[in-house]
């Protein structure tokens, strides 16, 4: 579903037909402004009149802010009027699934990035875990995170096609066909992809790495604009050959000059 090939002699890239997508970038655990941002979009997407709504999640959810569980469970429970929602995983989701399938390794360096912070909005002590081996460690993560959230963690997605555009968490290899993409590069990458200004073939959608502001550059789209450090988490709203911005603090960008 969702799939459309895209011609690289079109001069404006277009969403899927009959859809209109609001692609939100890295939460991190701030519920609050997720909140307020879901608002934001329904109110739009109500004034923007009749048409099949899709919200799509680019991943890291969880970690850094202070309530992923609250963020997870929010998602897990949403039911907005006329929309489909869709998650997709990025890098935090990855190591946190990890620890619950029973990776001792990547204990250390999650609670380092933004674990601890998750722990806490589950009621647990990070600081419990110090004098207990990794395996240890595993084990009581394992046992704080409900199963709830974890199967819900499990069907997210890697990437997807919206008509002209690719949703990603993290971006792609250039060169490389978006179909050949390595899990690795979805979730992570950074370079040489946020400097590469070629055609990428589709207009690339992407969060994971931080900006101050929306950034455009070549045919791709950073929309991770630092929620937990910021407080400002950004949708982009795709519709035909439209598209436009809202977020938490400034609310609705209609017809930014750096979209168009």
């Amino acid at each position: 579903m969702f799939r459309r090939f895209f011609s690289s002699s079109r001069a404006i890239a277009r969403g899927q037909p009959g859809w209109r997508a609001y692609v939100i970038g890295d939460v991190h655990g701030c519920l609050d402004l997720l909140d307020r941002l879901l608002s934001e979009i329904a109110d739009d997407h109500t004034v923007r009149g009749p048409e099949r709504g899709l919200i799509v999640l680019l991943g890291d959810l969880i970690d850094r802010g202070p309530d992923s569980a609250g963020v997870l469970k929010r998602l897990r429970e949403l039911d907005l009027a006329g929309f489909r929602v869709v998650g997709l995983a990025g890098n935090h989701e990855e190591v946190l699934l990890k620890i619950l399938a029973g990776d001792p390794t990547e204990v250390g360096g999650w609670l380092r990035f933004g674990g601890a912070e998750t722990l806490q909005s589950y009621g647990a002590d990070p600081a419990a875990l110090d004098a207990l081996s990794p395996a240890a460690a595993q084990r009581r993560i394992a046992a704080i995170v409900p199963a709830e959230d974890r199967h819900f963690l499990e069907q997210f997605a890697d990437s997807m096609r919206f008509g002209d555009y690719f949703l990603v968490h993290a971006g792609i290899r250039p060169g490389v066909p978006t179909d050949q993409q390595t899990l690795r590069d979805l979730r992570w990458i950074r370079e040489p992809f946020l400097t590469d200004t070629r055609d990428h073939g589709v207009v690339v959608v992407h969060g994971h790495t931080i900006s101050e502001t929306v950034e455009v550059v070549g045919s791709r789209i950073g929309i991770d604009t630092g929620a937990y450090a910021t407080g400002r988490l950004t949708a982009l709203g795709i519709e035909g050959d439209k598209r436009w911005l809202i977020d938490t603090i400034d609310g609705l960008h209609q017809g930014d000059d750096r979209l168009v």
